[in-house]
């Protein structure tokens, strides 16, 4: 910046004073509070999982940034919202994030460039991939004190769309649109993340679905023996090949069923009831049957739940199959799987707060590597809200709150002889909710 740009920088007068500008504040930041993603690491364990599942294959004589300091600057900077890697460039010298990475903030080293960050994503393997995925698996099972009783897979994919030469992207026609489809899978009750896996643009048969479970439910039992274990999913889920492996494993299952004409006939009752009542009334009606029913590739007769809604706008059929057979048909339905609405939120703090559709490089494994470095920031931004902000109002909100309210925050960073000091601005109005925050974290056992 020359001289006379500086000079040209100001606001509007006040109180007949000039009001100038420049860029010489100092070691100052706008994300004062990514430290605080380091306090949460240290709780969850969650980057040293990921170093471990992946092979450095760099020569050692030219290795400038451990991998260790790599992944926590890439998933800490994705944290705050910055998801691609180009902003490692202009996020190297930042004070905050270099001290949320082991460095000091003045004297320390910079962080990696674009460049580096690169290379490591196009360097990982299948292998790496594999091993990654199942560190999240591993840290969301750490992630419970103590065995749960019971835990909802919930499972479903959401369209990513691809815009280049990207391996492995196809044509979606519900979608229409080239796009990848990533398969996303949560505990349903809490939101924990268990893992996430990059797939082509086309939806998952069942022998896939299966394939995933088979790696997953043996992971979960050597842990959790006695665990109950539902999954729950969409329709394009429910599939024979699912229902006989959940059957075979002990897994419960609660799947929407596409509907047919044997479905509809089943439902003329139910159908005829509910146009009855509303006929007599003229308010909306809502009823919920149920009935067995094996479809031509199904090896059993299954539990269907049917659903009718008769209004103005006419009748709605929605289906239900599961083996369940304890619960009533409508807790079955409007308790068990309409709370699978949830999920929708889990994936847009995912994919909308944390950019994860930002699967442009070529390869397809780099592609992956970046979904699960979006997934590992979801890791540390669900246990930020569940640890540090637990009983407060933000224990449940969005990502986008949680990174406007407590990372973005304009701090001035100062090394002393002895210490690092961070001064949040004293008019920060959320001051006593991040000094509870680090003091949960701080209590916490590692």
């Amino acid at each position: 910046m020359t001289q006379d740009t500086q000079h040209a920088l100001s606001f509007a007068r006040i109180f007949d004073k000039k009001v100038e500008v420049d860029f010489e504040g100092g070691t100052l930041t706008s994300d004062g509070g990514a430290p605080i993603l380091r306090e949460v690491d240290t709780q969850v364990g969650l980057i040293d999982r990921l170093v471990a599942a992946i092979r450095d294959r760099r020569h050692p004589s030219y290795v400038h940034h451990p991998l260790k300091d790599l992944l926590r600057q890439r998933v800490f900077q994705i944290a705050c919202g910055y998801a691609d890697a180009n902003d490692c460039d202009a996020l190297r010298s930042d004070p905050a994030f270099k001290l949320a990475c082991d460095r000091l903030p003045e004297t320390g080293a910079d962080l990696a460039s674009q460049p580096t960050m690169t290379r490591l994503e196009n360097s990982v393997s299948r292998t790496d991939l594999y091993r990654m995925a199942r560190a999240l698996v591993d840290t969301f099972i750490a992630s419970y004190p103590k065995p749960p009783k019971a835990i909802i897979l919930d499972i479903d994919d959401t369209d990513d769309p691809t815009h280049g030469a990207q391996a492995l992207t196809v044509f979606n026609g519900y979608y229409d649109e080239h796009c990848y489809l990533p398969l996303h899978i949560y505990e349903g009750q809490s939101g924990k993340l268990i893992t996430t896996i990059l797939r082509p643009g086309c939806r998952p048969s069942g022998a896939e679905i299966v394939t995933i479970l088979k790696r997953l439910v043996p992971a979960l039992r050597q842990r959790w023996p006695h665990v109950r274990i539902i999954l729950r999913g969409d329709s394009h889920f429910s599939t024979p090949e699912v229902h006989n492996f959940c059957d075979t494993h002990h897994l419960y299952f609660v799947l929407g069923q596409s509907g047919n004409q044997r479905l509809t006939a089943m439902m003329d009752h139910a159908v005829a009831q509910a146009q009855a009542f509303y006929r007599a009334s003229q308010e909306p009606q809502r009823m919920v049957t149920q009935f067995a029913y094996q479809a031509d590739s199904w090896s059993q007769p299954r539990r269907i739940i049917g659903k009718v809604e008769v209004s103005a706008k006419g009748v709605n059929l929605r289906y239900v199959v599961t083996n369940l057979q304890s619960s009533r048909p409508s807790v079955l339905y409007q308790t068990i799987y309409c709370a699978r609405g949830r999920m929708e939120g889990f994936i847009k703090n995912h994919k909308t707060y944390l950019h994860s559709d930002r699967t442009s490089c070529h390869r397809f494994e780099a592609n992956h590597f970046r979904l699960l470095l979006h997934s590992a920031a979801y890791v540390l931004l669900h246990a930020l809200a569940q640890q540090g902000l637990r009983g407060t109002q933000w224990a449940q909100a969005q990502f986008d709150t949680l990174q406007l309210r407590f990372l973005k925050i304009g701090a001035r960073i100062r090394e002393l002889a002895t210490t690092v000091k961070i001064h949040y601005p004293t008019s920060f109005p959320l001051k006593d909710v991040v000094a509870t925050l680090l003091a949960k974290l701080a209590a916490a056992p590692p």
